[in-house]
């Protein structure tokens, strides 16, 4: 998945320091494309850059990250923005996984410039990640979406969908937690909202970080009642069948805990027959 950058290892403490010219600036456009460049598969931003306005993001082992907060950028010819999606159809490696990883902070201080409370303009907080209005003492810290990915089974078929707009390859059941609600229970609703299916017997595979929508996705396999038949939600899908294991067929790339959850049941990986783990 995109996060499985072993041996290198993100570390996303707060630091309070200063752009050098051996750090990474990293420049996103209004619309949200990162300055970037693509050789041969590998993706690449600029470094080399002092003297600009820039917030340190994270390293990823000794290279440190930071975030353009200039109006202006310095662009060579050998660099151009792109969006994350261009950029997840094309690379692989750590470094689309710290271009996910940017995006989603440059999402958060784009989307709070100004207090929620007073109205102020906010700042940046030099003791930990968080941006501080100065009229009112409100904190902002970053956001995180809670969004579940479920694997349900019947048999030897599992559910695949695909979405309306948008992502055109097989996925699965997925959707936000709402307030007051359980990730158990956020399952069970989105399953029924969306393919009709009544389920049980849920738990816990695996989770995965996605900055592309700011999410912490949660995967959770299931088992659907016998009895039950798809009603597919038509405004938000365009495909939803159960499928048998053999005839799955998988996203084009490993990135995402919804391909693997799809190969671990295709190769017959996952036991579809635990005790249950959930009750109502």
């Amino acid at each position: 998945m995109i996060q499985d950058i072993y041996p290198s290892k993100l570390d996303n403490s707060f630091e309070n320091c200063i752009l050098s010219a051996q750090d990474y600036l990293l420049f996103f456009d209004n619309e949200g494309r990162i300055l970037s460049r693509i050789e041969n598969g590998c993706l690449s931003f600029n470094t080399g850059i002092e003297n600009y306005e820039a917030i340190y993001l994270f390293s990823v082992d000794d290279k440190r990250y930071f975030l353009s907060v200039d109006k202006h950028s310095c662009i060579s010819d050998e660099y151009e923005f792109r969006t994350i999606r261009e950029l997840r159809d094309k690379c692989t490696g750590k470094e689309l996984f710290i271009a996910f990883t940017a995006y989603h902070l440059w999402k958060w201080y784009t989307d709070n410039r100004y207090c929620g409370k007073c109205g102020k303009e906010l700042t940046y907080d030099t003791t930990e990640r968080a941006l501080y209005c100065c009229e009112c003492n409100n904190k902002i810290y970053p956001r995180i979406n809670p969004a579940v990915i479920v694997g349900v089974t019947k048999c030897d078929s599992l559910l695949i969908t695909r979405y309306k707009h948008g992502y055109a390859h097989n996925a699965l059941v997925a959707g936000f937690t709402e307030i007051g609600e359980t990730l158990e229970q956020t399952v069970e609703r989105e399953v029924m909202e969306e393919t009709g299916v009544k389920v049980k017997n849920i738990r816990y595979y695996k989770s995965q970080p996605w900055g592309m929508a700011q999410d912490i996705l949660i995967g959770f396999f299931c088992d659907a009642y016998d009895d039950c038949e798809i009603h597919m939600d038509e405004n938000e899908l365009k495909y939803a069948q159960w499928v048998k294991r053999e005839d799955i067929v998988l996203q084009p790339n490993n990135l995402s805990l919804t391909n693997e959850m799809m190969r671990v049941f295709k190769e017959n990986k996952i036991n579809t027959t635990q005790n249950e783990t959930y009750k109502k």
